[in-house]
């Protein structure tokens, strides 16, 4: 991570407030962390109690507030973004998976609700507050969003209509200076994805597919929402930026 911030100023983001939803662990929470190693006032969300309490108590994430907030009940968004005063860089970064349960109703509409429609749902919450700042909205996509996978459905159709939504959203709100962007992670090693990479056989498989070879690390996808939350992608918006090592490419 220290490699990735000596990238950047190391005040690019103070006096920024910056909202990490799916921040307690993972990816986002990966990201809660860059933001706040550039100064920037971090409250990283999630919906499991035990996550956020274990995320507090790590020293590396000293200075991030990590709040409750169940990103499917559009009344608590609503309460959430009503109580900040302050708002530049909302990141999307939540998102669910049942693989093989997705072809049950129940189970698919479950996974569109957490990963596609509660994008929407932050997103117009926050969009007052944003308006102010001028800030920017940074939606976490998928490799998926390109690719498919059979076991998961819902994920495959969630990550692929979540471009969709940044192009529109991106116009949506750009009158009002706000942009929106998407970073694409590939195969990344975080506790979501362990089975994969704790299998030798399996992690090796996946790791030549990329052009990198080699699996991802959470801090890896950090460098791609820095940037393009910055004044340094001002002129940015509507697009996706894979970060995947090369693995989509290899598709084609």
């Amino acid at each position: 991570m220290n490699d990735v911030l000596a990238s950047f100023s190391p005040t690019l983001y103070r006096g920024r407030k910056v909202v990490v939803s799916g921040g307690s662990s993972g990816l986002g929470l990966a990201v809660a962390q860059g933001f706040a190693g550039l100064g920037a006032d971090v409250i990283a969300t999630g919906s499991s109690a035990a996550k956020l309490e274990h995320a507090r108590k790590l020293p590396e994430n000293a200075g991030i507030s990590f709040q409750r907030l169940d990103v499917r009940d559009t009344e608590a968004v609503k309460a959430f973004f009503s109580s900040l005063t302050q708002l530049d860089v909302l990141v999307n970064a939540q998102g669910t998976a049942q693989p093989v349960e997705e072809w049950n109703e129940k189970a698919f509409m479950d996974v569109m609700d957490v990963n596609l429609n509660s994008v929407l749902r932050l997103a117009m919450a926050a969009k007052p507050l944003l308006e102010i700042s001028r800030g920017s909205i940074l939606n976490v996509a998928s490799m998926l969003s390109y690719l498919m996978d059979v076991i998961v459905p819902a994920y495959t159709t969630s990550k692929t209509g979540l471009l969709g939504l940044t192009r529109v959203m991106a116009h949506k709100f750009g009158p009002e200076g706000i942009r929106v962007n998407a970073i694409a992670p590939g195969y990344h090693r975080t506790e979501l994805t362990k089975a994969m990479w704790s299998d030798p056989v399996g992690a090796e498989k996946f790791a030549n597919h990329a052009a990198l070879k080699r699996w991802g690390e959470a801090e890896d996808i950090v460098g791609a929402v820095l940037f393009l939350s910055s004044p340094a992608a001002a002129f940015i918006t509507g697009t996706c930026l894979p970060v995947d090592g090369g693995y989509v490419s290899g598709n084609v």
